[in-house]
């Protein structure tokens, strides 16, 4: 499962000062404390921020990091309170939302113990990795496809892009100090398409008849064109986005007239150039050596298997489950694999996907945060799968995975006052309670299962680094700015977006660690 019990602190007794010269508005900081919420510390990293915090239930600051770049955008303690994060690095080739690049280890007195750069013109590290049990990470990487590939491959030739095709893989890093890496195991999504656009192309096959492979036309092929109305809705989210340190600043982008001009996040195509899936979340489950993915793009949440070898992983067959590389489920929008329509769709662009354990742990779920993008408000939702411990996933005949909906979600009283429509998350508490971060809004909340707020924060930390994104580059498919400088994120600190909604203090999501877990006892010595 998602490693947070591999957190661990030592802390200072910090005060809490604003960051980077912004000062914190007087209506931020602790808003709800009471008996019912979970004693402990929690993690955060905004996104124009150099700084990681670690803060306590009274929402002081007990220690922090300052790092030497933005995030790119995970970040975890380590079983001996080292710093696990990625990091930002420019790059010419991809860019777009969740820009990373560099994969860091830090001490907990700020020293910078590892520094690996996955950031080159044929593949990027994005969004989220994953600390495994035996120390090796996880990460999430878009790979370089040129355009004549993706075609090649079945893909609709009109919805190739001059950036090229950017499938999503998974790549299992040995961490070599200070700055090496040794790729042990690898997932390419590019290894599992199917496609029924083309009969003289690569995959050609029944989409219906095979939900273990990915539709390359998935999505956008079920989708009438975008209205007026919701062109507007999608650059008011861009404006948002960049504001808040998620996407670069227009400046890093070049102008494209055949660029795609933005979908949203569930069956349409939002992000600019060739990022296909935008896997925004990895999720890894120890005990059945599983691998929880969202690619958001498709609204969808997926599972592979780790167990097998990277040849296996590579194929359709082999490792515990048998199935190789292959889906072994999937949930959230059935329209993705033919077997549904839109009203049976239940994930809008979700982020944050973890496995959450029944107590004899013959029982597991996912918790998602789903965002709600396309729909007007968020919720957090628990799906029980349907899975069993002696045989895994069976697909059913003809029909879309189960279950028909989630077995708990948490949705404000008025809906609409609850909604983050991208970043964000949420963990699953051991007192059954979940931290809740709206990531748009920098607000960290818990709730009950009975839908009660029994603690409620929004940090006072203003970011303000500029977000570049790209970078020259030798090779043809170079462009953009060069690196560093850059003007002040719009509207500068505390700046205000659509909605009157403050987005300088976002983040990608948070983490609370046990008050009383062994790794943090030198907090109290």
């Amino acid at each position: 499962m998602k490693i947070l019990s591999c957190m661990s602190f030592v802390a200072l007794a910090l005060a809490a000062p604003a960051q980077d010269g912004g000062e914190g508005r007087d209506d931020r900081g602790l808003a709800l404390h009471t008996d019912d919420a979970f004693a402990g510390y929690t993690l955060f990293s905004p996104l124009r921020s150099k700084q990681v915090y670690l803060v306590g239930m009274d929402g002081a600051v007990v220690h922090q990091w300052e790092t030497d770049r933005p995030p790119g955008q995970s970040v975890y303690l380590l079983d001996d309170g080292r710093l696990l994060r990625s990091g930002r690095e420019a790059n010419g080739v991809f860019f777009g939302g969740g820009e990373g690049g560099r994969i860091q280890i830090y001490g907990w007195d700020g020293e910078l113990l590892w520094d690996y750069d996955l950031s080159t013109d044929e593949r990027r590290q994005h969004h989220d990795v994953e600390p495994l049990p035996n120390g090796n990470i996880l990460a999430i990487v878009w790979e370089y496809r040129s355009a004549e590939e993706a075609v090649a491959a079945g893909r609709d030739p009109d919805q190739v892009r001059s950036q090229g095709f950017w499938p999503d893989s998974v790549l299992e890093i040995e961490p070599v100090l200070p700055d090496g890496g040794k790729v042990v195991w690898e997932w390419h999504s590019w290894d599992h398409l199917v496609q029924d656009f083309d009969p003289e192309r690569e995959g050609y096959g029944d989409v219906v008849a095979h939900p273990e492979l990915i539709d390359i036309n998935a999505d956008h092929r079920r989708e009438p064109p975008l209205s007026a109305a919701e062109r507007k809705r999608l650059e008011e989210l861009d404006a948002r986005m960049r504001a808040l340190g998620y996407l670069g600043d227009d400046d890093d982008e070049e102008e494209d007239e055949d660029e795609d001009e933005g979908r949203d996040g569930g069956g349409r195509r939002r992000m600019r150039g060739g990022d296909w899936l935008h896997v925004n979340g990895i999720s890894y489950c120890a005990e059945l050596d599983l691998i929880a993915l969202s690619p958001r793009s498709l609204s969808e949440i997926w599972i592979i298997d780790h167990s097998t070898t990277t040849a296996e992983a590579s194929g359709h067959s082999g490792g515990r489950y048998g199935k190789g590389g292959d889906l072994l489920y999937r949930w959230g929008n059935s329209r993705s694999y033919g077997r549904g329509s839109k009203k049976d769709r239940r994930l809008f662009g979700q982020h944050d996907p973890t496995w959450v354990a029944a107590p004899d742990s013959k029982e597991w779920s996912l918790l998602v945060f789903n965002n709600g993008e396309g729909r007007g408000h968020s919720s957090v939702d628990e799906i029980v799968l349907p899975f069993d411990v002696e045989t895994g996933f069976s697909p059913p005949e003809g029909r879309a995975f189960g279950p028909p909906e989630p077995a708990w979600s948490y949705t404000a009283p008025e809906e609409s006052d609850f909604f983050a429509s991208f970043v964000s998350g949420a963990q699953r508490l051991p007192n059954g309670n979940t931290l809740v971060c709206d990531g748009v809004d920098g607000r960290l909340f818990e709730v009950s299962r009975a839908m009660e707020i029994v603690w409620d924060y929004r940090h006072p930390f203003v970011g303000t680094e500029p977000m570049r994104g790209r970078r020259p580059s030798d090779g043809p498919r170079g462009g953009g700015p060069p690196p560093g400088g850059g003007p002040p994120p719009r509207g500068g600190p505390g700046a205000r977006g659509p909605g009157g909604r403050n987005l300088t203090y976002g983040l990608f999501r948070g983490a609370r660690i046990a008050a009383d877990d062994p790794r943090v006892a030198r907090l109290t010595r």
